[in-house]
């Protein structure tokens, strides 16, 4: 290999038997840098070339022992990649013209979609072995197709989804709809642009936000999906058409403490420990215990524990312990008490403030031990999983998961 050390357009090419393809390649594409991915039996052409053409290009040659190895073949093509990268190559070309077919497959799937120019000389005048003449090439550039069906963002939009990373997916549909696209397409990636920012907005609570761009983008998406036939997205979007309803109900009811928000609540929390962040999974379930003394208080009372607006039908002493500044033992003793000004007994409210001393209070000063409230300890797996198995044991459960890819 040459001492210099930069080229700006790099060739990268298979190296069959026969010199003449690869010829024409060169002489076209008038690169800085070559790299020839060889057999041990066709090396020696490739040295041939570089012979010829007299220190034109900074070159470089990998070997394969089994040029048959679809493997092997594959590794080399990424080491090319990688030198043309360490030549800080502008450009890149790959050249398909000669070596074996797993040669050509191994170059063709290690470069795809990495924005890499493909090239291929080709001709009608054959000789008996299939081979174009000397002198009659022809050279064809050949779009890559993992661009143009946009390939590695859909791969990469995909595994942000699944990650519940909305501004990441958002980042790869910009990516798509730059492309030039049909007017399906177009459409369909811009609903899901829009049901995609719906999910945003779900996620952090936003929920009026969030049924706006449901509403305005994700039966469209679905429609184009159903008409392409395409199953996975019609799956995704059809489930997520169905979690729509508890949406709504969410949508009209923002500020009441209900059995609905503590199961998107509970959701909430399990998405962030399906990604390994239990601070913020524990952190939700905290606030869950809360709610679902609210929740349940409210729903049979009409009391909401925060607003002194729906306590008309409790006693002056009750009424003067309602405000927005309850602690979680406060908030609990507060609805024991009240179930019992009711009459009330074994509700799920008295359940929890029961068990806060003995179970609950054990269990929540990890949470308080964590970074994210009073602490230096993070979180583990155990510590989420432990409050979440109690929380449904009283009956509280998640609404059901989004769908992922």
């Amino acid at each position: 290999m040459s001492g210099e050390k930069s080229a700006r357009h790099v060739l990268i090419v298979t190296v069959g038997q026969t010199a003449a393809p690869i010829e024409a390649a060169l002489a076209h594409h008038a690169p800085d840098g070559v790299v020839f991915i060889a057999s041990q039996g066709s090396h020696t052409v490739a040295a041939e070339l570089v012979s010829a053409f007299k220190g034109e290009f900074l070159h470089h040659t990998l070997l394969l022992n089994d040029p048959e190895s679809l493997k092997e073949s594959y590794q080399q093509a990424l080491a090319a990649l990688r030198q043309a990268l360490a030549w800080e190559a502008q450009t890149i070309t790959a050249d398909l013209t000669g070596g074996t077919k797993p040669m050509v497959a191994g170059l063709a799937l290690a470069l795809s979609g990495r924005g890499v120019t493909f090239s291929y000389v080709g001709g009608e005048q054959r000789d008996e072995y299939g081979r174009v003449r000397s002198g009659t090439e022809q050279m064809r550039l050949l779009e890559d197709p993992t661009t143009r069906f946009h390939v590695r963002e859909w791969e990469a939009l995909q595994r942000a989804w699944n990650a519940w990373r909305f501004q990441d997916v958002q980042e790869q549909l910009s990516r798509i709809l730059a492309r030039p696209l049909s007017p399906s397409e177009q459409h369909f990636f811009e609903h899901l642009r829009g049901v995609v920012q719906g999910l945003e907005a779900w996620d952090t609570f936003h929920h009026t936000e969030a049924l706006k761009f449901m509403a305005g983008h994700l039966e469209s998406a679905l429609l184009i999906a159903e008409a392409w036939r395409h199953g996975s997205k019609v799956r995704v979007l059809s489930t997520l058409n169905e979690q729509v309803v508890p949406l709504r109900e969410l949508a009209a009811t923002p500020h009441q403490p209900s059995r609905r928000l503590l199961a998107e609540l509970l959701a909430n929390a399990a998405r962030r420990a399906e990604t390994g962040r239990y601070d913020d999974a524990l952190a939700r379930l905290y606030r869950a215990v809360e709610l679902a003394a609210e929740a349940d208080l409210y729903a049979r009372h009409g009391v909401n524990l925060r607003d002194p607006a729906t306590c008309g039908a409790l006693s002056p002493e009750l009424k003067s312990r309602v405000r927005d500044t309850l602690g979680l033992k406060e908030a609990l003793n507060l609805a024991y008490d009240i179930d019992l000004y009711f009459g009330k007994s074994g509700t799920l409210t008295q359940r929890l403030y029961s068990d806060y001393q003995t179970v609950l209070k054990p269990l929540l000063a990890r949470r308080h031990r964590s970074i994210l409230a009073h602490g230096l300890t993070p979180v583990g797996c155990e510590a989420y999983e432990e409050l979440r198995e109690y929380l449904e044991a009283q009956g509280a459960h998640a609404a059901p998961a989004w769908p992922r890819w």
